[in-house]
C-alpha cells in the first residue's frame, strides 16, 4: 500500500540499472545496554536484534533516550555496560581505527540535517566521498547529483544550508547519508518539521530505498502513521527500559497498556504529560471508568512504488496466524489507515433521510434513502446526484444546496407563525 496520490522520486531500476552493486544490510545485536549521565539513568539493560535488511522503528515518549540509543549504535557514545555487535565487532570496545572502519557501514540522518553551514549543498553531500574514498571529482559529481536527484534537490546544489528550508536541509542530510551506499541507515526523527505530504513522500522513499539496497534501517520517530505503516519491526522505550520490540503486527495487536496507548495515540493509559502518570491519576481514571477504546484496524504496510513486495516484507497477518492472535476488525483492508480514517466515520443521520453505508473494494459509498418527509423535495434532488468514479450509479444523491432549502423552510415557518399570531389577535378583538 502506498499513501494515496504519492509517487516516489526513486526509480527502482536506479542504482542497479546504472551498473552499481546493491548493498545488503547487516544484523545489529544489542545486549544489556545501559546508559546514564551522572545520576540520571537514561535506560538500563536494553537488548534487541535489528534483523538484517529490515526496517525497524523505535518509539517512546520525549526524553526516553531514543537519539542517545542511535549514537551508541554508531559509536558516538559509549555505554556504561553492554554490547553492540556488528559483523563480529563489539562497537563500544573496538579500537579507534576499527571504529573508523565500522562507521563506514553507516549512513546517518540527524534531526536537523547536521550540515556544514559554510559549505554548499553539493559540498556537504560530497564530503563523505572526499573523506573516505579516493574517487576523482568526476565520479564524485556523478554520485552526488544522483543522490540529489533521488531526494528531489536537483537545482539546489549551489545553495548554502541557510538559503533553503528546513525540509530541504533534512533531504540534503539524507542525500549525504546515502553517498557511501551504507549497509546500515539510521534516521533520527526524519519527519520532524515536515508537512504531512512531504512525510508521505519520505516514507515512500525509505521503503523504496530498502527494496533497492536492502540496508538495515532504524527510524526514530514520533509519527504514529509512520510507525504503523512503514516498518517490519517496532520497539518502544519507556520508563528507562525497552518495553517491547518485535514484528509490527505483534505491537499493533498488543494489549500491553503502554504499547496500546502510545501506538494508538490515546490519553488513557500509564503515559502522562510527564513520562508516566502517578498512582493518583491512574486511580482517578479507573474510578471515572475511563478505559482504552478497542484496538483500531491494522493498516496495510507500505509497499515499494513498483508494487512488488520487499524481500523482507511479511505477508499481511502472517505473524498473527503463527501466534493465533485475532486481528482487530477491518485489518489489512486499507480502511484502518490514517488516510482513510475520515471515510470510516459512520454517516450522520439527517432529518431528510436515512443513510446506508456500503463498502466495495475497501472504499466507502454513502447512499441516501429518502424518508417520507422528503418526498415533496425529490423532484428538486433528481438532477443533483454525483456520478461515481467508474461512471455507474451515483454514489450519493444530494439535493439542492442546503442554504436554499433552509431559506424555504424558514420562510414557511415564519409565514405560519405570522398567520397564527394574526388569527389570535383577531380572536381577542
Amino acid at each position: 500500500m502506498r499513501p494515496p496520490g504519492v509517487r516516489s522520486t526513486l526509480s527502482l531500476t536506479g542504482w542497479r540499472g546504472r551498473g552499481r552493486q546493491a548493498c545488503v544490510g547487516v544484523e545489529i545485536k544489542v545486549e544489556g545496554l545501559s546508559k546514564s549521565f551522572g545520576r540520571q539513568v537514561i535506560w538500563e539493560n536494553v537488548s534487541l536484534t535489528l534483523p538484517k535488511g529490515e526496517i525497524s522503528v523505535l518509539l517512546g515518549p520525549s526524553g526516553t533516550g531514543k537519539s542517545v540509543f542511535l549514537k551508541h549504535l554508531v559509536g558516538l557514545l559509549r555505554p556504561d555496560r553492554g554490547h553492540v555487535w556488528i559483523e563480529g565487532k563489539d562497537v563500544p570496545n573496538v579500537s579507534e581505527r576499527e571504529l573508523y572502519e565500522v562507521r563506514k557501514m553507516f549512513g546517518v540522518l540527524f534531526q536537523d540535517g547536521a550540515l556544514f553551514g559554510s559549505m554548499t549543498i553539493f559540498d556537504n553531500v560530497a564530503f563523505p566521498l572526499r573523506e573516505h574514498t579516493k574517487k576523482n571529482e568526476s565520479d564524485i559529481k556523478r554520485i552526488v547529483m544522483e543522490k540529489l536527484e533521488l531526494t528531489g534537490l536537483t537545482g539546489a546544489e549551489e545553495k548554502l544550508p541557510g538559503e533553503i528550508s528546513g525540509g530541504m536541509r533534512k533531504r540534503a542530510g539524507l542525500a549525504r547519508a546515502l553517498v557511501l551506499d551504507p549497509e546500515i541507515l539510521l534516521f533520527d526523527e526524519p519527519d520532524s518539521g515536515l508537512d504531512p505530504v512531504r512525510t508521505a513522500y519520505l516514507n515512500q522513499l525509505i521503503v523504496d530505498l530498502n527494496a533497492q539496497i536492502e540496508a538495515t534501517m532504524l527510524i526514530v520517530t514520533h509519527d504514529i502513521n509512520t510507525a504503523r505503516t512503514v516498518p517490519d519491526n517496532i520497539g518502544l522505550l519507556y520508563r528507562r527500559h525497552l518495553a517491547m520490540f518485535g514484528p509490527r503486527e505483534m505491537l499493533l495487536s498488543s494489549q500491553e497498556p503502554v504499547v496500546r496507548q502510545f501506538l494508538n495515540a490515546r490519553r488513557q493509559g500509564p503515559i502522562g504529560m510527564a513520562e508516566e502518570k502517578d498512582a493518583a491519576e491512574l486511580a482517578a481514571e479507573k474510578e471515572e471508568g475511563e478505559e482504552l477504546p478497542p484496538l483500531p484496524p491494522i493498516p496495510p504496510q507500505i509497499t515499494p512504488s513498483n508494487g512488488d513486495k520487499r524481500r523482507t516484507q511479511r505477508e499481511p497477518g502472517e505473524w498473527l496466524k503463527e501466534h493465533n492472535v485475532e486481528p482487530p476488525p477491518g485489518s489489512f483492508t486499507g480502511e484502518g489507515s490514517y488516510a482513510n480514517s475520515a471515510a470510516m466515520a459512520p454517516p450522520a443521520s439527517t432529518g431528510d433521510g436515512e443513510q446506508r453505508e456500503s463498502r466495495e473494494g475497501g472504499s466507502v459509498k454513502l447512499v441516501s434513502r429518502p424518508s417520507e418527509d422528503s418526498a415533496e423535495s425529490s423532484d428538486e434532488s433528481a438532477d443533483d446526484a454525483y456520478p461515481s468514479e467508474d461512471g455507474d450509479e451515483p454514489t450519493q444523491r444530494l439535493r439542492r444546496p442546503v442554504a436554499k432549502r433552509t431559506a424555504k423552510t424558514t420562510t414557511k415557518r415564519t409565514a405560519a407563525k405570522r398567520a397564527s399570531r394574526e388569527s389570535s389577535d383577531s380572536g381577542e378583538s
